[in-house]
């Protein structure tokens, strides 16, 4: 029986056109002189923790320095901030009421991601969700020891919300390393979803159990009673 669902943030439940990974990209690009187009950063950094996702990219490259990380990520979070100053974050299609018929279920909804904490609650508050009634928790990559693939947020969750079994748990995210998250915290079902980072051939390297093209359709997919 599933009792709590992992739903990754951006380009999952979070619709926020890539501002993060285009950032990102200008942050790394400006940083070492390079030219990574966004679908390379999308590839390489979809859902990890930024500054290892910045690392990643900076090391792809040759040898690099922690200095030019540090500079790297600071950039990032500068232009970061302003960037979602002016942004019109919305939820992806269909996620709010989804989510609502979720926890109206009974089943616990969490949401997890590779931004900090307070990045996160800013795009929470910016689509006006609370806790209590669009989810029930958040994690974040800066409350864990080891960010994604590990399965350290998931198993925070699980921890926090009582399930007694990570069968009991479903990952949902848009990019391959949600699902190998899903995968090292032992969950019942890994979901790959179509709205965000990754293209489905991407997603499925990391062998999810099915890929949709929209929340809702887990309806279709799981045991489900809503």
């Amino acid at each position: 029986m599933i009792k709590m669902i992992v739903f990754d943030m951006a380009g999952t439940t979070v619709d926020e056109d890539n501002v993060v990974y285009k950032t990102l990209r200008d942050a790394v690009n400006a940083t070492g002189g390079y030219k990574f187009s966004l679908q390379e950063v999308l590839a390489s950094a979809a859902g990890k923790e930024k500054r290892d996702a910045i690392a990643g990219l900076l090391g792809s490259k040759g040898a690099v320095t922690g200095e030019q990380i540090d500079a790297a990520y600071q950039s990032f979070k500068t232009a970061l901030e302003t960037a979602y100053a002016n942004l019109d974050v919305k939820p992806t299609i269909g996620a709010t009421s989804f989510l609502k018929q979720l926890r109206s279920a009974g089943i616990k909804v969490v949401l997890n991601t590779g931004y900090n904490a307070a990045t996160a609650q800013s795009l929470i508050d910016k689509m006006g969700w609370k806790a209590g009634e669009e989810y029930d928790l958040l994690v974040t990559a800066d409350q864990v020891a080891q960010s994604r693939p590990a399965p350290d947020m998931i198993a925070l969750a699980q921890s926090k919300l009582g399930i007694a079994s990570a069968q009991q748990i479903v990952k949902v995210g848009d990019s391959a390393i949600d699902i190998e998250e899903g995968k090292n915290a032992a969950c019942g079902y890994t979901v790959g979803v179509t709205t965000g980072a990754q293209t489905a051939a991407q997603i499925s390297e990391a062998g999810p159990d099915f890929i949709i093209d929209r929340l809702e359709d887990l309806k279709l997919r799981l045991p489900l009673s809503l």
